[in-house]
């Protein structure tokens, strides 16, 4: 398994990188996947504003954009992470930048691994999911 952080035109946050893999192979395992390769890529608000309007067709901007490359319980894909919109949302929220880029991180794996986000419901057991891996998180610290 590979899992892989990239920047693009940002500095490299600074995370305990061992420590999410080891989280990102829990949520792997407890969705009964196999991570095979999965790639984030730290970008700002126009790089992931850019992908956002020539994929999706959406003009706005956003936190994080994940494409699933997943073969059957093979899981794969491409993590889009906006450090910009992370920083914003953790003013918004009343959280720190570590925690709220952790719970970015967890949401695009959650993502690969079959969860949405489309109506309530999905996010509600989004946010439980994403609060989960959080705690265990904060456990390994």
């Amino acid at each position: 398994m590979t899992i892989r952080f990239v920047l693009e035109n940002v500095k490299r946050p600074a995370l305990d990188y061992p420590l999410l893999k080891k989280v990102i192979n829990r949520i792997v395992s407890d969705f009964k996947f196999v991570a095979t390769d999965i790639t984030f890529i730290f970008c700002d608000d126009n790089y992931l504003l850019d992908l956002n309007v020539r994929f999706l067709a959406h003009n706005y901007f956003t936190d994080i954009l994940t494409f699933n490359y997943n073969i059957d319980k093979n899981l794969s894909g491409d993590i889009f992470i906006s450090i910009d919109r992370v920083h914003d949302n953790a003013k918004s929220f009343n959280c720190t930048f570590d925690e709220e880029i952790c719970r970015v991180i967890f949401h695009g794996i959650l993502h690969l691994a079959g969860l949405d986000d489309h109506d309530e419901m999905d996010i509600i057991r989004m946010r439980e999911m994403e609060d989960k891996y959080l705690a265990i998180y904060r456990e390994l610290v």
